[in-house]
């Protein structure tokens, strides 16, 4: 991870690490870099940006600084106004533009924010041009074989100008709408819209294929995203479910790139139970290519002990989106996620999309004409307990031979019961430290065997 960006894009608290200014800066570079790549390539038309952004106070700021500085730098700046991240991702691809940029800091409070660059296959920027936005950042760039201590701004007729494409945006709705399989009349549906980018989108999906809505969450004011809502605080949707004697219900994040489901009890299914009900489904009709479902180290346990019940094999990568979407592409797979609820469908999509998340719960409920409870049942979630431990050098203590020692010892006490997952945070000076087992008390003690170790060992900060 760069210095600015991190796995999943530029983020910080608006105006104190993540400013207008850096927003500015971001957009010159942009347009400029992409436009100076079509010149060199012999195309002397303005580069094309997108934008989208979500309902945050902050997020129209940043769009403007943006803009400012990609219209400066000669590109054109199209604009999709508050939309979903996955949005962008689908009209950069079918839409071919240059890149595209979503404004937002997804599950976090109103006052961070984020800038998340994707490349014009739709898919998250890749690392070499962000080092190149960084480098940009810092004064410091070298590109197409000479130092820049500053890029030129573009004159007279070549200055960009902005579009509003607020038509992308419903021909995104449009897409989801053509992926649904069944009708869904009949069925009494949640949707807690985290007050974000779903509010004025997934509602409309779902009333265009025949459910019976309920929407929770949906009048944003700029600072009110997440705020005790969406798929971080899925308890208001458990509640409301059961109340109205909904059939299922579904929680977003922020930018709606992530999606939670609550069963027809209230019971909360997480990324790991979407992806299990959806892998099993596919599998059981021939459409699971390479028999293979991505996950990262941080899926329970459980799910893989169901997994290979169901003789259906799995990966494991680093956390975060960005490695399954790599590993999916990479290896030919279908289906991959995150525990958190970023699932991503390579068929339709190369980002993770909550809305469409839940339309592929809502067909196999149809397909199997089943309760999501019951689709849920066979797969048993093992007690957690994660403890992070704030450390002066996370790699020394994870090299630490007695640290490795106790570590082992936890893996072998638990054999095929359980597991112990050990590892350094990406964005904090912690050592996170995770163990699943039967029961919540083994889990605790056992965490607390290696967290005592790195304690004793003087590695804590």
């Amino acid at each position: 991870m760069g210095k600015y960006f991190g796995t999943d894009g530029f983020r910080g608290e608006a105006n104190v690490n993540l400013t207008a200014d850096h927003a500015y800066k971001v957009g010159r570079f942009l347009g400029w870099y992409y436009g100076e790549q079509k010149r060199r390539a012999g195309d002397d038309t303005p580069a094309r940006i997108l934008i989208g952004k979500d309902t945050r106070r902050s997020s129209y700021m940043l769009e403007y600084s943006l803009v400012g500085g990609l219209v400066a730098s000669g590109a054109d700046a199209h604009l999709l106004h508050v939309t979903t991240t996955p949005s962008v991702a689908y009209i950069a691809r079918v839409d071919a533009f240059d890149c595209g940029i979503m404004i937002s800091a997804s599950h976090n409070p109103f006052y961070d924010n984020g800038i998340k660059l994707i490349n014009g296959q739709g898919e998250k920027m890749d690392e070499d041009t962000i080092a190149l936005v960084e480098a940009y950042l810092d004064g410091e760039l070298e590109v197409f074989g000479q130092r820049w201590p500053e890029i030129p701004y573009a004159q007279r007729e070549r200055i960009g100008c902005t579009v509003d494409y607020v038509s992308g945006r419903n021909r995104y709705i449009g897409y989801l709408i053509s992926l649904g399989v069944y009708s869904f009349r009949g069925i009494k549906v949640g949707l807690d819209c985290a007050n974000g980018s779903a509010w004025s989108i997934a509602k409309a999906v779902f009333d265009a294929l025949g459910a019976t809505t309920y929407v929770l969450n949906a009048e944003p004011n700029g600072l009110n995203i997440n705020e005790n809502a969406g798929s971080t605080h899925i308890e208001g949707l458990q509640r409301f479910v059961v109340e109205k004697g909904l059939d299922v219900g579904f929680a977003y994040d922020g930018d709606a790139d992530r999606c939670l489901c609550v069963d027809e009890k209230g019971n909360v299914l997480s990324g790991d139970h979407i992806l299990y009900i959806y892998g099993r489904y596919m599998k059981e009709r021939g459409k699971l290519l390479t028999n293979t479902i991505v996950t990262t180290v941080m899926s329970n346990f459980g799910l893989y002990r169901a997994l290979d019940e169901l003789g259906i094999g799995y990966a494991k990568t680093k956390v975060g989106d960005k490695y399954v979407y790599e590993y999916m592409v990479n290896n030919g797979c279908r289906i991959g996620g995150e525990q958190s609820g970023h699932i991503i469908f390579s068929k339709y999509a190369s980002t993770g999309d909550g809305i469409l998340t839940s339309m592929k719960m809502m067909e196999v409920m149809l397909a199997k004409k089943a309760k999501m409870s019951d689709l849920a049942a066979p797969l048993t979630i093992y007690p957690q307990e994660l403890v992070n431990v704030r450390v002066r050098d996370k790699a020394a203590a994870q090299a630490d031979p007695d640290v490795q020692a106790a570590v082992q010892a936890v893996a072998d006490q638990l054999g095929d019961t359980g597991r112990i997952l050990v590892r350094e945070s990406g964005t904090e000076p912690l050592i996170r430290v995770m163990v699943e087992a039967e029961t919540q008390e083994a889990c605790k003690t056992l965490a607390d065997q290696v967290v005592q170790v790195i304690v004793n060992k003087g590695h804590r900060a």
